[in-house]
């Protein structure tokens, strides 16, 4: 599934094979394409660097107020052919606020996905908690290829993407299993069919060459980057590809880059995490019993969890929402216990036959419906082209099937999301094999918590081990994804101490959990709430 970080002090806001090769016996990175790529690059990367980023006003369906000025990047489609069909990547950025002795240069930012946008990165710059960085440092966000206006992609009619409300079963009968296969198929022929022969092109290489290009086009000679969640996979892969490029590099909740779990079993591990993830939600609800009355016991919520299941299922609330849509809402419990008191108080509004909070979190939004579908078929895109896929029918329901048995939160719904790689028409990527030799790399930090679902914990642990010489800081007991600026002051030091001090803490350094949210009391409030990547409010 689409694993997306953003930070802030407003709060966060929106995998097991394991490699033990020494890191001295590395070998140069056998990169799929090879040779032709690598020249393409190079030619790009040098006309990017002569031709700079004419930056200006933002268009307005950006939203991005001034000082945030933008611009285009313009790169190859196929990188093996830097001289044929161009597609232009819109480039946000705000300038630093210290002085010229005080600049260390620019600082891209992406917030993961695959499919979501970074081209709001530069209002951070006002957020409490990264004013010491946009002194340092010019902010810059970016669309990356097939997102937003950055030569973007569509693999259905976004109204029938969003279209509700719908039910997703826990225990799928065999005929919703032949009705979502279909579906599946469908919508791998329409990623062809609107997206056409460059749909080959949008892979997370791509997105590790596209960012090489940018940072020549900045002007910037070493590459100062924050990648959360995937982006922690292609930035990845930019150090293998690109090490002496590489100045300071943060991998926030870190995607395991191991080949074989790219990305089918990452996938599957990630569904077991989610139900973990679920149950630390469901043991907090029962701690605070008497202010949601939902039960003593995570087995006690989850039983009140099922009644609304059924609920919505027989009769959508407020004609919209279905288990599908209720699902979907409460998933945001797994990434962020920000949503921890405002699902809990929606349930039990529900429960006493109050419908409106439940409707309001969970009802989608026609006016989003094409950011969503874009979204999901980047996603799609990148990960059925990066790596193979089983193929068979047999092997996805034997394998969800069991892991269902003992997580059966998440699993089908992420198996329904990714079946469209089944029946993917474009040629299939060999994942590269990320690895870094022992001195090749500048000290590189990662972060990460322990029960992270969306990105599991041995991700990390499998990052660090393929990065030679990186730093790995572990919040204890938690699990919010993307912890970089986050609630953790342990974390942020250890954050800020790197980006503005180039100052790692070893090989290992531990921080306690954060505090969980209070349960809240107060009436919830009738607003909207973004179904997709929330902007930031400064």
């Amino acid at each position: 599934m689409r694993a997306v970080a953003l930070y802030g002090t407003f709060g966060s806001l929106l995998l097991t094979a394991l490699s033990t090769a020494p890191a001295g016996s590395v070998s140069p990175p056998q990169v799929p394409g090879g040779a032709p790529e690598a020249r393409g690059t190079a030619v790009a990367t040098a006309r990017a660097a002569s031709a700079g980023i004419t930056f200006g006003r933002c268009h307005k369906v950006e939203e991005l107020p001034d000082p945030v000025e933008c611009g285009t990047v313009s790169v190859p489609l196929d990188y093996a052919q830097p001289d044929g069909r161009k597609i232009a990547l819109t480039v946000s950025r705000v300038r630093a606020s210290g002085t010229s002795q005080e600049r260390q240069g620019a600082l891209l930012f992406n917030p993961g996905g695959p499919g979501a946008s970074g081209m709001q990165f530069p209002l951070y710059a006002a957020i409490d908690g990264w004013h010491s960085f946009a002194k340092a440092y010019d902010f810059v966000g970016y669309a990356p290829r097939g997102v937003d206006r950055s030569a973007p992609i569509s693999c259905q009619d976004p109204a029938a993407f969003t279209k509700a409300p719908t039910n997703s079963p826990t225990r799928p009968t065999e005929a919703y299993k032949e009705l979502r296969k279909g579906q599946a198929r469908d919508y791998a022929q329409g990623c062809a069919l609107r997206t056409g022969r460059g749909l080959r092109h949008y892979t997370s290489l791509n997105n590790a060459r596209d960012l090489e290009v940018i940072r020549a086009a900045l002007g910037e000679e070493k590459l100062n980057f924050i990648g959360a969640s995937y982006g922690t996979y292609f930035g990845a892969i930019y150090a293998t590809l690109f090490p002496q490029r590489v100045r300071r590099m943060v991998f926030d909740s870190a995607v395991d880059p191991d080949p074989r779990q790219i990305w089918y079993q990452s996938n599957l591990d990630q569904s077991f995490a989610f139900e973990g993830r679920w149950t630390d939600w469901r043991r907090w609800v029962a701690e605070h019993d008497s202010v949601y009355h939902l039960g003593r016991t995570h087995q006690e919520v989850l039983r009140n969890y099922e009644k609304v299941r059924d609920a919505v299922e027989r009769q959508p609330a407020g004609g919209t929402v279905g288990s599908a849509q209720l699902q979907s809402a409460f998933l945001k419990v797994g990434y962020y216990d920000t949503y921890w008191a405002r699902r809990a108080q929606a349930l039990a509004e529900f429960l006493r036959g109050n419908p409106k909070p439940l409707i309001e979190q969970a009802q989608p939004h026609p006016d989003e419906a094409p950011m969503e579908e874009n979204g999901n078929a980047v996603y799609t895109a990148v990960e059925c082209n990066d790596a193979p896929w089983p193929t068979s029918w047999q092997t996805w329901d034997r394998d969800n099937s069991r892991l269902a048995q003992v997580a059966p939160f998440e699993t089908w719904d992420n198996a329904w999301m990714n079946l469209p790689c089944a029946y993917w028409t474009q040629p299939r990527q060999q994942p590269l094999d990320v690895r870094t030799a022992a001195g090749a790399l500048p000290p590189v930090l990662i972060l990460a918590a322990e029960r992270d679902a969306a990105t599991p914990y041995q991700g990390a642990l499998a990052l660090q081990r393929r990065l030679a010489g990186s730093s790995l800081i572990t919040e204890r007991r938690a699990g919010t994804h993307g912890i970089a600026g986050g609630a953790n002051a342990c974390v942020n030091e250890h954050f800020a101490a790197y980006l503005l001090q180039g100052v790692t803490p070893g090989e290992r350094a531990y921080c306690e959990p954060h505090a969980e949210p209070l349960p809240d009391t107060t009436p919830v409030p009738e607003q909207r709430e973004r179904r997709a990547i929330p902007k930031p409010i400064v």
